[in-house]
């Protein structure tokens, strides 16, 4: 079963969004452990490589965002059922001076559950 790349797009671009709303009104914790794979890493700006449940833990403590947005969307298919979205990501907190801004990627595995988050990654902008 293949995929249809505007179909998939726009599945995985929601999900994205889900998750940066979940970021703002501080969820994040309760989205992003419930959409990552028991294996699934994110590996952030920083640095820090971090496992599912060291993120819902950070996520947990993490103040939230005021505002995001996603530019320059890209999807790159991988298999029949993992694609990778790929996208500018800005976002800024209040009392933050500069946004941070980031090129993002997203891999996602489709299961019998729906789509399920495999690793993410930030590699910050200057």
């Amino acid at each position: 079963m293949g995929m249809t790349t505007g179909m998939t797009t726009n599945e995985l671009l929601d999900l994205e969004h889900a998750g940066w709303r979940s970021l703002c009104d501080g969820t994040g914790d309760q989205f992003y452990g419930s959409l990552m794979t028991d294996d699934a890493v994110m590996v952030l700006a920083n640095g820090m490589v971090m496992d599912r449940a060291t993120v819902t833990t950070a996520l947990g403590q993490s103040p939230p965002w005021a505002r995001y947005d996603i530019t320059d969307v890209r999807l790159i298919e991988i298999s029949a059922d993992t694609a990778a979205l790929v996208y500018t990501g800005t976002a800024q907190r209040d009392g933050q001076p500069e946004p941070f801004v980031a090129a993002m990627s997203s891999v996602y595995h489709r299961s019998a559950d729906g789509w399920r988050l495999v690793l993410y990654q930030q590699s910050p902008r200057g």
